[in-house]
């Protein structure tokens, strides 16, 4: 008999491996990786997605994406690029040289935070000392927030700082859990991927092979397993340049920045955008030449660029 689309007794359950376009590669339970393709004119299917999808051939179509626990994603005035699904957390990897943009740190903070991802912050390049030094009095206060922050040197150019100490306590981190890496080029992602995953750039040219039939085009994003049990995994993503947040309204901005955040009950109006208010209590708490306070004076200008950013776009 022949099956049609909605024949659903011949559907089978997989895992998005990796995308390119309308085509993904899709794992099933027993390991065997299988192309697919969207049906229609457009995919809505991520690296992380737990899909059905129907046989056809050596080849399969998908006919639906089962619900997420989470997306993350970025949006700017043109478009809206998705990460991946179904995370358990987002590393975001940023080196002490090149200088890291701490306003791109923010905005994929607030993203993570947006979609409920717990983020951890690694800081690559220890062995560089006054530049690492320096980023890493840029993170204090992130520290403070509470958000995890390791020092990295991945690939050390002193031969004293050659531990494993960081790197294994970052492989403590990301064990039995999904994690998406996120980072600007530069930062140390394929030194990263390569040193837990060594076999890491094969597999990346097989999936390239398979989904692109030969073509010279990567694939945006890769998961890879860490373990034989596969309970842990990596998600390698492509560097970025832009965080575009268009998707986050203003008025809920300060809530996704843990800083400000605190500071929210003390404001006397319930709407208080925390910039220009009498008796906002975020800006009673920040710092200047002048006195301390909670937050300091370049995270509030963040904070206050982004509002102007979001507002332009929304009304």
């Amino acid at each position: 008999m022949r099956r049609t689309p909605h024949d659903t007794s011949a559907l089978q359950e997989g895992l998005v491996v990796a995308s390119h376009g309308r085509h993904v590669l899709v794992e099933t339970p027993e390991g065997a990786q299988v192309i697919c393709h969207a049906r229609g004119k457009k995919s809505q299917t991520v690296v992380g997605d737990r899909v059905q999808w129907l046989p056809s051939q050596d080849e399969g179509t998908i006919e639906q994406v089962l619900t997420r626990r989470n997306l993350l994603y970025r949006q700017d005035e043109i478009r809206t690029k998705s990460f991946a699904a179904n995370l358990d957390q987002v590393l975001i990897l940023i080196a002490a040289e090149p200088e890291f943009s701490e306003s791109q740190l923010t905005r994929a903070l607030v993203a993570a935070e947006a979609a409920g991802i717990a983020p951890v912050i690694a800081l690559n390049k220890r062995d560089l000392r006054e530049p690492f030094e320096r980023a890493w009095t840029k993170l204090a206060p992130y520290r403070e927030m509470g958000y995890t922050v390791l020092p990295l040197a991945l690939k050390p150019r002193d031969s004293s700082l050659a531990s494993d100490a960081q790197t294994d306590e970052l492989l403590g981190l990301l064990h039995g859990k999904t994690t998406l890496i996120l980072g600007p080029s530069g930062s140390g992602k394929s030194t990263l991927i390569n040193r837990y995953i060594p076999q890491a750039q094969a597999l990346t040219a097989e999936i390239s092979t398979a989904l692109n039939s030969g073509k010279h085009t990567t694939t945006s994003t890769r998961w890879y397993w860490l373990d034989d049990a596969k309970q842990t995994a990596l998600i390698d993503s492509p560097g970025f340049q832009e965080f575009g947040l268009h998707h986050i309204d203003p008025m809920h901005l300060a809530t996704l920045m843990p800083d400000l955040k605190a500071l929210i009950p003390g404001c006397r109006f319930y709407n208080c955008t925390h910039l220009h208010e009498p008796g906002c209590g975020v800006m009673t708490e920040v710092q200047s030449a002048e006195r301390p306070g909670k937050i300091s004076s370049n995270r509030y200008k963040i904070y206050s660029d982004l509002f102007a950013e979001l507002s332009q776009t929304r009304y």
